[in-house]
């Protein structure tokens, strides 16, 4: 098999550098060509279609986005290039050569007004630029007619990059009192094990191309996700001390982007059709920062 990786220097995309040789030949594709094969800018979706040709991959892994929420607010143009107009560009090009299409998709296409799990099949209804533009992309690749699979996910974390793993450690480094909102609920979950099911899912094969969520089990707010945060990072070293987290409301954290307030996603059809079990999402928070801890105790001293 040989794979296309997309966006291969992102907290995905790298998680996936690791999951992915041991299918077949990866090309990794990053928007400048820098610490990978190709470049692929997501800015420029006109030249994606070339590349693809060029490569001929039978597995498309699209990893790159415009993930900025907030700031897509005021570049709501930038946001569709990439979210939406590369993947349209990609799903043509792989319905003509008969590549699969491995695209990642959000819990901001839902408006958060649930009160249960939302499915796949669930309506649609973004409130801000973001989310729009990614449900803009899934709605292009459904009617290309390439083979695809489009995978939710959500509050997603890596050791590596920016996210809000990383930023609550820098705070909490800081700080001795820390103010997080309480009211937003969703599942937060690891890049690591996005890679993994990723593998599995494209170990298994696709029956048939469709949509699927792909989040860590369980729910907890922004709030309960610090707290733990601080609690798992002291047990594991990377904290000397634990600092207070108070929970404060959507409405005392203004910013540009309206977010849902509710997002948990069903994964039911994912370990229907492919057997994949989600972890508990406190249980993959706990292994990513032991592997953090480790790789900090392996570090060279000085």
């Amino acid at each position: 098999m040989k794979l296309l990786l997309l966006g291969g220097n992102g907290q995905l995309g790298r998680e996936l550098r690791r999951v992915l040789p041991v299918l077949g030949d990866v090309v990794v594709g990053t928007r400048n060509g820098a610490e990978a094969d190709v470049a692929a800018d997501f800015d420029a979706p006109e030249a994606l279609p070339a590349l693809v040709q060029r490569i001929a991959p039978d597995v498309v892994v699209n990893a790159a986005a415009y993930t900025a929420v907030d700031r897509a607010e005021g570049e709501p143009d930038a946001a569709f290039r990439a979210n939406a107009e590369a993947p349209e560009a990609l799903a043509r090009i792989c319905a003509r050569t008969g590549a699969l299409l491995v695209h990642y998709s959000t819990d901001y296409v839902f408006d958060g007004h649930g009160r249960r799990p939302y499915r796949e099949e669930d309506a649609t209804a973004p409130l801000g630029v973001y989310g729009a533009s990614k449900l803009a992309g899934e709605q292009a690749i459904r009617a290309s007619g390439a083979r695809h699979a489009i995978l939710r996910t959500a509050w997603v974390y890596a050791a590596h990059g920016r996210n809000f793993l990383h930023t609550m450690l820098r705070l909490a480094a800081e700080r001795d009192e820390l103010r997080v909102v309480s009211d937003q609920i969703g599942a937060p979950t690891p890049a690591a094990w996005i890679a993994e099911a990723t593998g599995q899912l494209l170990r298994h094969g696709l029956a048939a191309s469709g949509t699927w969520h792909l989040v860590a089990a369980g729910e907890t707010s922004w709030h309960g996700f610090a707290e733990a945060i601080m609690d798992e990072a002291h047990v594991a070293g990377l904290l000397p001390r634990r600092p207070r987290v108070r929970p404060i409301a959507t409405v005392d954290y203004p910013t540009p982007a309206r977010r849902p307030a509710y997002s948990v996603l069903d994964t039911t059809k994912l370990h229907r059709d492919f057997g994949i079990v989600p972890p508990h999402w406190r249980d993959g928070l706990r292994a990513t920062l032991d592997g953090m801890a480790q790789d900090s105790r392996d570090m060279p001293a000085g």
